[in-house]
């Protein structure tokens, strides 16, 4: 199959970029705010208007005029996107007229043979409606007048924008594993995925918070498609009263709810606190596969007890995750960093294992044979039948007497004798009991 033709939208911070990604990819995926320059990584999501798919691409702001080098880093990747696209959409504000940024971005857009569309952004109001004529001069043939806000106009900039782009019949991608990376903000989520993917997929900076939305970066890995969500910090919410930090969060949590497989990251070289808890907590009650990342383990002082006591430390700190593996990482120097994918893939394989019904009958029969229910209540549980009625994460329904038989110990005894028999590491188990 073919690769789709990339379109990236570029322009200065705050015009609106992030707000006609999201009318194209027709979904809210970036993150949109008053507050220039919130995008800070790329964001890409393959689209289609009139049967033609193609690749659209959120850049971060270009010459903001600032000397940060953070927002310089950004500013090189909007750039480096922008030179290796098909075609661009240069994004300009028509509430502001004419820039001497947005001159600065046309003179570095006209140095390259890349088709570049210009678009003259939020003309709703009357006032801004023939601003667009002013923008002329940047030098561009094809001005398109558009609200990315309300839609106006977006439709014909996607139909001279299509029609110069190879036709490509409209296919769902393609990935066998979603993986989300999500901690506390500054534990090293960034740093752990450009390791991973051997590449600078997202910008790192000693800064906490520099990850402003969730970035899905796609890789290939022994023939198989995994796609890697770096989320922002998820803070605690006494500290996210700012309206941005909020909408970061919202994202970040999302992304827990989409992923197959979630990385808990920890950072060694502090204490674990309530906030850890509380985002590992998210992926928990979402059920989904979950492993603890502790990030940062060069920076720790070793003898031989030292990974066992920290373990011990986590189970307890984190004791509804009993079934998540842990892995003791750096990022820094790569350190067992390769071991990610290999544990998440084996935990996603984990979910979605299916046991016989003859299996788990047999299992029932012999585990309440040698321990059977207590009494409890005023009479004996008995379970007649059981199945597993779902995978991802495997539920169990069990066929039983009463359901007031059964305390929570016992079904607490008889997940982890599953555990034990079937394996599941890294997922939850169900069990859902109906009276026969």
């Amino acid at each position: 199959m073919k690769t789709p033709a990339r379109v990236a939208i570029v322009g200065r911070p705050n015009v609106g970029k992030s707000t006609l990604f999201n009318r194209i990819a027709r979904k809210r995926t970036a993150l949109v705010h008053p507050t220039p320059g919130v995008t800070r990584d790329v964001q890409r999501h393959e689209s289609e208007w009139n049967g033609v798919v193609f690749e659209i691409i959120d850049t971060g702001g270009l010459f903001s005029g600032v000397d940060d080098a953070l927002l310089q880093e950004v500013e090189r990747r909007a750039l480096r996107e922008a030179m290796s696209a098909d075609t661009m959409i240069f994004v300009t504000d028509a509430e502001t007229g004419v820039t001497t940024a947005d001159e600065e971005v046309a003179k570095q857009l006209r140095t390259v043979e890349v088709p570049v569309i210009l678009a003259v952004n939020k003309t709703e109001k009357r006032k801004n409606e023939h601003a667009a004529a002013e923008f002329y001069r940047l030098g561009f043939e094809k001005v398109f007048p558009i609200s990315a806000l309300h839609g106006d106009g977006v439709g014909d900039l996607l139909d001279d924008l299509v029609a110069a782009l190879p036709k490509r019949r409209a296919t769902s991608p393609d990935r066998d594993l979603k993986l989300a990376v999500v901690g506390c903000p500054n534990v090293g989520k960034s740093s752990l995925v450009n390791r991973v993917v051997g590449s600078d997929a997202a910008i790192v900076d000693s800064r906490p918070g520099t990850t402003r939305d969730s970035i899905d970066t796609v890789v290939r890995w022994h023939g198989r498609t995994v796609v890697l969500v770096d989320t922002a910090g998820i803070k605690r919410r006494s500290r996210t009263r700012n309206g941005l930090t909020a909408l970061t969060a919202i994202k970040s949590i999302d992304a827990i709810s989409r992923a197959d497989v979630v990385v808990m990251v920890l950072d060694a070289s502090r204490e674990i606190s309530a906030q850890d808890v509380r985002v590992a907590s998210y992926a928990h009650k979402s059920a989904k596969g979950i492993m603890l990342c502790v990030n940062k383990w060069d920076l720790v002082k070793k003898d031989s007890s030292t990974a066992p006591d920290f373990e011990k430390k986590i189970r307890r700190s984190f004791a509804f995750l009993s079934y998540a593996p842990i892995l003791f990482v750096s990022a820094l120097e790569g350190q067992r960093v390769s071991r990610i994918f290999t544990l998440a893939w084996r935990i996603k394989e984990t979910r979605e294992k299916r046991i016989s019904t003859s299996e788990v009958n047999r299992f029932i029969e012999e585990t309440t044979g040698r321990t059977p229910p207590p009494s409890h209540g005023g009479g004996n549980g008995k379970i007649y039948y059981a199945t597993q009625a779902e995978v991802s994460p495997p539920t169990f329904s069990l066929s039983v007497n009463k359901r007031a038989y059964f305390g929570r110990s016992y079904l607490r005894f008889l997940n982890n004798r599953l555990r034990e028999k079937f394996g599941f590491e890294g997922t939850l188990i169900r069990l859902r009991l109906k009276e026969h």
